[in-house]
């Protein structure tokens, strides 16, 4: 018996065998490629299949959040908890959001006049607001009472403050008015000031990456860089128009965005600012405020031409737009920490959730689609640059007053280009030199 050979068959019964009875039946496959010969043309149309869908199910607002009795003129996120949002409007009321219920849990009126700027302390058990009384206020994020409504600490300052941000560690933070302060929550007058000549900053912004590293938006079309260490400003870079906003790449620590008035984006690296790396276009107006995502790769820009657009960081171009009928001129925009939602807040008293990749399905995903999802995605990867697959995953619908802007600007754009390229045809060879697009927008670079 010991030279007898038994062969067996061995099945494992997860192959055949349905996990519930309302389960699809599992057929074996031979993945054999020599048995698949038209296996090209086959994700071919699964990739068609799975843009289109794509596009079907592109539903990306989710609600708004209503109760401000004026325009919306800043938002802040909290540091740890995702649900928690603070809003302040042109009327001088703070809001605190539940977003989670989208219920106002408190608001109450801080200042006399605009709210300039709102900003988390990294505890998050506080929040200090701006606003154009010239006060610097902090309050308690979570109050037992309601008559507990009383700012924790109130600074005065000898001119408006519209912009605030705070130190990622420190208990620091930097405003922005007639010059550049440096503030201590212990103390009553600033640490610090930095001066650059120029009439007022309207927008100031910490790093994330190396703490004492901050930015300034100047009135005089420059955007500063300062060191909290040092006793004066590093470095400017002056533009052609105004940058309205600035936000720092969370992933990368020398890398930020501006918004600006001639309705671009510069991406700039801070160890060279004489040319940005990218611009990014599509807006047919003044881009008014900026705002990355966590992982670096994307960020969010809102515009006086009532849209939002999402831009991939390495790409000039918005991979999405949203917009609606009600939406007005965009105020200020926010990437939600966990890389799923933005908030945008508007003049016309509304702040609104927007899903991050429109055609995302909220809530838990079973095994089978969660797989389903990653080899359509995939296969759009692997066909996207099929001529087909790229017009359907690009178009886009938008308001005529933004298809109308749109040709406006190419017009203008190819007028321009026509124009130089005759000068330089009939002129002699050298006088009329070739600037790149990145240098056009940059007059000058201070040291």
């Amino acid at each position: 018996m010991s030279n007898v050979k038994i062969k067996v068959i061995s099945r494992n019964p997860e192959d055949y065998l349905r996990s519930t009875k309302r389960d699809i039946h599992k057929l074996p496959r031979n993945y054999d490629p020599s048995l698949h010969p038209l296996e090209a043309p086959r994700e071919y149309v699964r990739a068609l299949n799975a843009v289109k869908l794509e596009r079907v199910f592109a539903k990306p607002f989710i609600g708004s959040l209503d109760g401000h009795r004026d325009g919306v003129s800043s938002m802040a996120k909290h540091p740890d908890k995702l649900a928690v949002l603070a809003s302040g409007a042109f009327d001088g009321e703070i809001r605190l959001w539940d977003l989670a219920q989208r219920k106002c849990s408190r608001n109450f009126v801080a200042h006399e006049g605009w709210v300039r700027a709102i900003c988390f302390t990294p505890s998050g058990e506080t929040f200090t607001s701006v606003g154009d009384d010239k006060t610097i206020k902090t309050w308690k994020s979570q109050t037992q009472s309601p008559e507990d409504e009383e700012p924790v600490n109130t600074l005065l300052s000898m001119s408006v403050v519209s912009g605030i941000t705070h130190h990622r560690n420190k208990p620091i933070f930097a405003t922005c008015g007639e010059h550049c302060q440096l503030w201590e929550n212990t103390r009553n007058e600033p640490i610090k000031v930095f001066k650059w000549g120029v009439d007022s900053l309207h927008h100031v912004a910490f790093n994330q990456v190396e703490y004492n590293l901050l930015a300034s938006c100047a009135s005089d079309r420059s955007i500063i860089l300062y060191d909290c260490r040092e006793s004066g400003p590093l470095r400017k870079v002056v533009m052609e128009l105004r940058s309205n906003a600035l936000s720092w790449n969370p992933m990368e620590a020398f890398i930020f965005t501006v918004a600006n008035e001639d309705y671009n984006l510069y991406t700039f690296d801070v160890r060279k600012l004489n040319q940005p790396i990218n611009i990014h276009m599509d807006h047919t107006s003044a881009v008014i405020d900026v705002d990355y995502s966590p992982t670096g790769r994307e960020f969010v820009a809102g515009s006086y031409d009532k849209t939002v657009r999402i831009f991939e960081s390495l790409k000039g171009h918005s991979r999405d737009v949203y917009h609606t009928k009600r939406m007005q001129r965009l105020t200020c925009v926010k990437w939600s920490l966990d890389n799923k939602y933005i908030l945008t807040g508007s003049d016309e008293m509304n702040i609104r959730m927007w899903k991050a990749r429109a055609s995302e399905k909220l809530g838990v995903l079973k095994p089978r689609e969660r797989t389903a999802l990653n080899y359509a995605d995939a296969l759009k990867e692997k066909f996207a640059n099929h001529p087909q697959i790229k017009r359907i995953a690009r178009h886009r619908h938008v308001p005529k007053h933004i298809m109308n802007a749109q040709k406006e600007l190419k017009t203008i754009r190819e007028k321009s280009k026509k124009k130089e390229a005759n000068r330089r045809a009939h002129s002699k060879p050298g006088t009329v030199p070739h600037v790149p697009e990145r240098k056009k927008h940059i007059v000058k670079e201070d040291q």
